[in-house]
This record gives structure tokens, sequence and C-alpha cells, in this order.
């Protein structure tokens, strides 16, 4: 079935209009949510081929999060679904007014390799919940984790309500060409921008979630314990592949020798390796060479030894770096961390506003007049005070980029408004009317 068949099939479902039931949409979450749960062997061992990733932590960074998701959605969705009531101007009085959610229609969504699973399924359910018939276009860069969600898409649902097209560029050239009624992409700034051109002919809206360089904050009125701890933690998991990672450090000069030696004792602490089940590989030799070139000789405070063949990088600080050196450049997207010194916060936060805006920031103080300038002053998707990635964790927040990190969101209502448009309606009655709309000033 070539891919404009495959759009078309999907057009004629939606326009039966079953999708826009919304027992239908509830029991096709539940279907999601079973067919996981059933295939979580398989799942983790696609993830293990791809990443050396462990079950627990496949559980903990992916499946939770989509099981958390399809709950959170099931429960909400009657009430997110509700025609909303709205005042009425007096122009128009006597009259009613609503707003009427309904789904945009057929939608493509393309997902990214980092996390496979919860990439995937994460903005699946919230096109499930708005009521969209599905294209989904994973990953071929983890093709393990590829092959297991067409597996299960194949298996439980109608491909003509929710179909999956593996392979790689062509194949995402080609869905791209044709008519959708909503595209949704993760992924890179360079393919985003293919992605929102080839949209633009169309006029097809689009959510776009693209990452960068999300600064860390650590300031002299931290918990410097507690801050190492979870820095550490969310900078490592997935071997720093996350969109959300810290990707550099901003540290007071006061206690940046302070913050060093206790970041280097938590890495030894946590004894990252594969074989523990806490650490995974680099997903590709494109990808290690991309992260050795980062290494810069005499920049390395700790780590810095790798493996080719295994793909295996150590977790890895690099110290008295400058915004102009390479490992500045472009996200990381692995497990070396730079650090920059600073003195004053005003000035630190001026060059970080030379950047393009980043999808997330973190900032590790006690004080809430530093929290508060840092939030203002920077423009950012979401972060933390005194943690690093758990925001995404919680439906109740819209997780989405703004200017160069991506734009729209997802998760919870903001996903289930993604893949949604609100119509608005003006309802009049007609045993009255109001004469002066009909007259017009004699010229």
């Amino acid at each position: 079935m070539t891919n404009s068949s495959t759009v078309q099939n999907q057009r004629d479902f939606f326009n039966s209009n079953i999708t826009k039931n919304l027992d239908f949409r509830l029991k096709q979450l539940s279907i999601l949510n079973d067919a996981i749960r059933k295939n979580e062997k398989a799942l983790s061992e696609a993830i293990f081929k791809d990443f050396k990733k462990s079950k627990y932590t496949t559980f903990v960074s992916e499946l939770s999060l989509i099981y958390s998701e399809i709950s959170f959605a099931k429960k909400n969705l009657r009430k997110w679904a509700r025609a909303k009531k709205v005042k009425t101007n007096p122009l128009n009085f006597p009259a009613k007014s609503s707003i009427i959610p309904e789904p945009l229609g057929v939608s493509l969504i393309i997902s990214a390799w980092n996390y496979p699973f919860m990439l995937s399924f994460s903005p699946v359910v919230s096109a499930i919940a708005a009521g969209c018939a599905i294209v989904l276009k994973p990953s071929e860069i983890s093709s393990n984790s590829s092959s297991a969600i067409a597996k299960i898409i194949r298996e439980n649902f109608d491909e003509k309500y929710f179909s999956v097209i593996e392979g790689g560029a062509d194949e995402s050239q080609e869905l791209l060409s044709q008519k959708f009624d909503k595209i949704f992409f993760i992924g890179s700034k360079r393919v985003g921008k293919i992605v929102y051109e080839a949209a633009a002919k169309k006029l097809t809206p689009v959510t776009l979630e693209l990452g960068g360089k999300s600064p860390t904050f650590v300031t002299e009125n931290c918990n410097l314990d507690i801050c190492v701890k979870r820095l550490v933690w969310a900078k490592y998991i997935n071997a720093g592949q996350t969109c959300i990672a810290p990707d550099y450090v901003l540290i007071h000069k006061s206690i940046k020798n302070d913050f060093l030696n206790r970041l280097k004792s938590e890495i030894e602490d946590s004894k990252f390796s594969i074989e523990k089940g806490n650490y995974v590989q680099i997903v590709n030799e494109k990808n290690m060479q991309r992260l050795i070139a980062l290494l810069e000789e005499g920049k390395v405070f700790f780590g810095g030894h790798y493996d080719m063949e295994s793909r295996w990088i150590e977790p890895t600080i690099m110290s008295d770096i400058s915004f102009t050196d390479s490992v500045m450049q472009e996200e990381i997207f692995g497990p070396i961390l730079p650090v920059i010194e600073y003195e004053n916060l005003d000035e630190i936060i001026s060059q970080v506003k030379k950047l393009p805006k980043a999808l997330a920031c973190y900032i590790f103080s006690s004080d809430k007049k530093e929290q508060k300038t840092i939030l203002s002053e920077l423009s950012f998707g979401g972060g933390c005070i005194n943690d690093a990635i758990m925001h995404i964790s919680n439906n109740n927040l819209p997780f989405g980029g703004v200017g160069e990190s991506g734009f729209g969101a997802y998760r919870g209502q903001a996903g289930f408004k993604a893949f949604s448009h609100f119509k608005s309606i003006l309802s009049k009655p007609t045993f009255f009317e109001l004469p002066f709309k009909y007259f017009f000033p004699k010229s």
C-alpha cells in the first residue's frame, strides 16, 4: 500500500465520524494501554538491542510515563471534550456563546529515537484523545524499537484508523508530500525546518519539539548536596541522550571547585555502567564520532574515556569552558557536561540570552529573588527549580519549546488541544431582534 492510499484510507475513516465518539476514543486508549502491557518484554528486549538499556530503566523513563498519560487522558477526556459556555457581549443579546472542541483530522506523527516508545506513544495518546486518525512514523535510527512499535500497532489497531510507516528519510519525505490535517514532529532543528517547510506548502498546522542547549544555573545560594545528586542523575540518564538534559552548567565562582569535586564524587558513587543497568550506549557510530570531537584536550576535568566498538562514553565533566568553545556550539545530546564559571548573575543571564531559546532551563538556588530574576529574564520551553527534567513527569504541565527549540505543546490537556480545533459558536433565538442592527444613516 502506498503512503497516498494510506492517508486516503485514514481520511475516509475519519470522515465516517467514528473517531469523534468519546466511547470509541476511550476504548482505543484502553487498547493501547493493554497492548503495551502485554508487550513489555518485547519492548524491553528491542530497546536493549538499540541502547543496551535495562528493563528497569525502560520502564521508569518510558513505559511508566505512557501509562500515566493514558490514565490521565481517560480520566479527563469527557471534561476536555465538553463544549464550554462563554459570556456573550451585549451587542448580541439575547444569545448564547460556546466553544466546541473537534478533532483536526488525519494526523502525522514523526517521533525521535532517543526515547522511542515514550516519544512515539505520548503524542499518539493525545491524538487518540482528540479524536484524530493517526499515521505514526517512528525513527529508523532505533530500528529494533521501531519494529516493536510497528508490530504492536499492526496487531491491535485498524490500519484505516491508526497506521505505522517504517523507514528512513525517503519515507518521511514521501509522507510529508501528502496532505495531513496536523503534523507533529520531534527531532533535530535541521529536520524540523524541512518538516515545517513541507507543512507550510499545504498550510498544515504543526507542533515541533526540537531541543536545544538547556542551561543549568547553580548559584552560591543552592543546596549543593541536593543539587549535585539531582543534576548527575538528570544529565547521565540515557547517557545524556535526552532532549531536556542539562546541557551545560553555569556555576558561581565561589563554589565552583567544591561543585566540581562533589560532581566527580557523585558520578563515581553512582557507578554508571551498562552492566549495572543505570547507563546506556550511544545510539550509533555517527553520534559517537560527533561526541568524541567535543572532548577538547586539556578541558576534561573528569572522565573522557570511551570505547568506539561498544559505543560507550564515560560520564564526563568539562571545566574552564567559554561560550566560544566547540562544545557550546551545538546541543550535546550525550554524557558530556561543560561547566562555565560566572561571578555576576545578571551578566551571565545576558550571555545566555544571546543564544537561541532553549527547550528547558534549570535553576538550583534557594534564593527567591534569584529564581524570579532568571525566570523573568529568560525565555525557554519549561524547566525546574532545584531539580532537572522532572517537569516532564507532570501531566498537568504542558511540554514544548519556544523559538528555535520548537513551538506548540503536548502532554495532558495540552496534547488534546494540540490535535484539536476549537469552534466558536454564537447561538441566537428568533423571537427577538434588535432593530438598530439594520439602521443605516441617510447620506
